[in-house]
């Protein structure tokens, strides 16, 4: 068992695994005010979980806003993601079997 406090833990990079395994990554990321992750593909399931700020995250071209607290979910599909205040985001990629 791994216990971590993503409140206080602080990626060294914009985005940072902190544990991966053959099923699945978990990284944290940090977007700086204006911040943005481009468009891009997953081939795995996804789960955003807003630790702290607020992010527009757009999926297959549908725009959702999330807040601290807020978890979104998604199979397989096209993603991008901005913040205009800053945000911090558990991000966890599930292998699609």
């Amino acid at each position: 068992m791994k216990v971590f406090d993503l409140k206080e833990m602080e990626p060294e990079e914009k985005t940072e695994v902190f544990y991966n395994v053959d099923e699945f990554n978990t990284r944290l990321i940090k977007l700086p005010a204006g911040g943005k992750i481009p468009t891009c593909d997953m081939d795995s399931y996804v789960l955003f979980y807003v630790v702290d700020g607020k992010i527009t995250v757009i999926v297959d071209g549908e725009e959702k806003k999330l807040d601290d607290g807020d978890c979104l979910v998604t199979e397989p599909a096209t993603l991008s993601m901005k913040t205009e205040e800053g945000a911090k985001i558990l991000g966890i990629q599930i292998s699609k079997s």
